[in-house]
């Protein structure tokens, strides 16, 4: 099969890409660089340089490439950005894959994987994070991947459309042989902060709150290895062939983390110290969050394979020995 992977060139989808070339399919990159890098692109990959809300250029690579699914990674990701800006997220997140939707539509794609969050669940009351948990973001983030969420569910009624949801949690490390891996401008997630902090590249980690109600007071989160993720998505691949098919996961290892934990740990695997200081609370930041995983484990035979936080850990630290200022620098 022939897989568009919109955001082919940003962390997950580039880590997507060759579990896709790796199962024996081929994958089409579309992207705009807008955070992606050319150099996470495998050599000889098809890539397309555009918009994803450009219908009048996404519509005839679909066609023209007989595109079977489409994977949508293409993004913006800051939740404190999208609570100073929606109209920004709204407009990339929600109006732009609208226009993708109405270009598959047009050029008769009926398949596709969407990148989803575990913020969609907003502070639940309820731990694990299960798939039968009410939707009740309250980030203009989040609210915007419940948003294509509810309109797919319209698409697979109306249209036909198959299609899978991926709740992520906090998708983390990087490829195990160290050629790929985050690379994000300005950072904002835990492992490689922490990373750039025991480096030197950065003066000192903040930890947001420790107040919480958990064991240390620090946030819980559910650290998931990029790869894990990556093999999900390719399990869906067979699913998706009844029309009107509507798939929902949650992705996450379902054993949490704290913030001090991932220090430790970083401390551990790179055997340098983490400067670090503590800070107030950071606004839309729930205590807690990690995934009841059962689900994607019995209806696509998924196998964590990072099961452990120090085996992401060490996938992190490879990639960041090998490439300390990242790609294209």
């Amino acid at each position: 099969m022939k897989i568009l992977v919109v955001g082919g060139a940003g962390y997950i989808g580039s880590h997507c890409v060759r579990q896709i070339q790796a199962s024996g399919h081929e994958p089409v990159i579309l992207d705009n660089f807008s955070f992606g890098h050319r150099d996470a692109i495998p050599e000889g990959v098809s890539l397309y340089e555009g918009d994803i809300g450009d219908i009048d250029f996404v519509q005839p690579i679909l066609e023209n490439e007989a595109i079977d699914i489409v994977m949508h990674f293409a993004a913006l990701i800051n939740v404190g950005e999208s609570t100073t800006d929606p109209l920004k997220y709204y407009d990339n997140n929600v109006a732009k894959t609208i226009r993708l939707l109405q270009a598959m539509r047009a050029a008769e794609v009926e398949k596709i994987i969407f990148s989803s969050s575990c913020t969609i669940f907003g502070d639940a009351a309820e731990m694990p994070l299960h798939e039968e948990l009410p939707l009740q973001s309250f980030s203009s983030y989040g609210q915007t991947k419940q948003d294509i969420e509810v309109l797919l569910g319209y698409c697979a009624k109306a249209y036909g459309l198959s299609y899978a949801c991926f709740r992520y949690f906090n998708a983390s490390g990087a490829a195990p042989d160290g050629s790929i891996g985050e690379d994000h401008e300005p950072e904002t997630h835990l492992i490689p902060l922490a990373i750039q902090a025991a480096r030197g590249q950065r003066k000192k980690l903040i930890v947001f709150g420790t107040d919480y109600p958990t064991p240390d007071g620090t946030c819980l989160r559910d650290y998931v290895h990029v790869n894990d993720i990556s093999r999900a998505h390719i399990a869906t691949f067979d699913k998706l062939d009844q029309p009107g098919t509507e798939l929902h996961y949650n992705l996450g290892t379902g054993t949490p983390a704290s913030v001090l934990e991932i220090i430790q740990v970083v401390q551990e695997v790179t055997g340098l110290e983490v400067p670090h200081e503590f800070g107030p609370r950071r606004d839309g930041d729930v205590p807690a969050a990690y995934a009841y995983p059962a689900k994607a484990i019995a209806e696509l035979s998924w196998k964590i394979e990072f099961s452990d936080i120090k085996s992401i850990v060490e996938t992190a630290w490879k990639w960041h020995k090998n490439h300390p200022n990242g790609f294209e620098k």
